[in-house]
């Protein structure tokens, strides 16, 4: 026998202001019908996943422990409804996971909610906790690493002569820090990073880019001015391009952060060149006896 289920998706939406938000959670209510006692099933993310990527600064301790709290709830409430099944005929998903976290203008928030007939309920609740939580958990590896990116660059650097001295740098702001690895200080910090988007699909790519961005935004303001500039490499894949092309611009958002392509790649070395020339030459001319007339 075929029956009505509805369904409820838990989601985390990070920045309120951008409205980019990862599904984390599932609900979904069958009410009893014919003899069939009502079912509620609920299930919350066990780790943070691709969320990391996403949103570097997530507190991952205080995530895992909201969810498994919500889950626990959410089961007080499924015993609950198995105990008065056979009479719990209203309802829908959304007004049982409402039990448990009320709509607020917290950074979870329910989804509108979906129905749909079935025969086998756990059959479908799998299945949407597949679509809405896990589809995209499979690590994703380069088909180019950033090192291999950054190759080219290096050599342009060496066949140039250039006296640089490209080293780690941690730019360290009021709310974050992040490690880049190649900078040099020339009255601001300049950095220069690598960054290989040439990916297996269209998400893997849009995470990578998101995740600099979150990088750069959570450092909020910081003790030492820098510039960086991004040499991207682009996915092998021609169908993955408007993936690609949505990615720089993401990563060209903030003020202070210039995008280079591969194609483009002798252009910021140039810019190193200049740098490089302009400060050298500025530093002989301290030391440069003062001319007498």
């Amino acid at each position: 026998m075929k029956r009505r289920y509805t369904y409820t998706v838990l989601r985390y939406v990070h920045d309120p202001i951008t409205g980019e938000f990862v599904n984390v959670g599932l609900v979904l209510f069958a009410a009893a019908v014919s003899g069939a006692p009502a079912i509620l099933k609920a299930s919350t993310r066990k780790t943070i996943g691709r969320m990391r990527d996403m949103f570097p600064d997530l507190d991952r301790d205080a995530f895992v422990t909201t969810m498994r709290t919500i889950e626990r709830q959410l089961g007080r409430v499924a015993d609950r409804l198995a105990n008065d099944g056979l009479v719990v005929s209203e309802g829908d998903a959304s007004s049982f996971a409402r039990e448990v976290l009320p709509t607020d203008d917290s950074s979870l928030q329910w989804s509108p909610v979906g129905s749909g007939l079935t025969e086998a309920i756990d059959k479908v609740f799998d299945r949407l906790c597949a679509r809405f939580i896990t589809r995209y958990d499979t690590k994703q590896t380069a088909r180019r690493t950033d090192e291999e990116i950054w190759k080219p660059v290096r050599q342009l650097l060496a066949e140039r002569a250039l006296a640089v001295d490209l080293e780690p740098k941690v730019i360290v702001g009021t709310d974050d820090k992040i490690e880049f690895q190649h900078a040099w200080k020339n009255g601001a910090w300049h950095i220069y990073e690598p960054v290989s988007l040439d990916l297996a699909d269209a998400e893997g790519i849009q995470r990578k880019a998101y995740r600099w961005l979150g990088q750069l935004t959570s450092l909020g303001q910081t003790s030492e001015p820098f510039e960086a500039n991004f040499i991207v490499g682009a996915p092998t894949d021609p169908k993955l391009e408007p993936a690609y092309r949505r990615a720089l611009r993401i990563l060209g958002k903030p003020h202070n952060v210039t995008v280079y392509e591969e194609s483009n790649l002798s252009e910021m070395v140039d810019r190193i060149e200049d740098e490089v020339r302009m400060h050298s030459a500025e530093e002989q001319a301290r030391f440069l006896p003062p001319i007498s007339y």
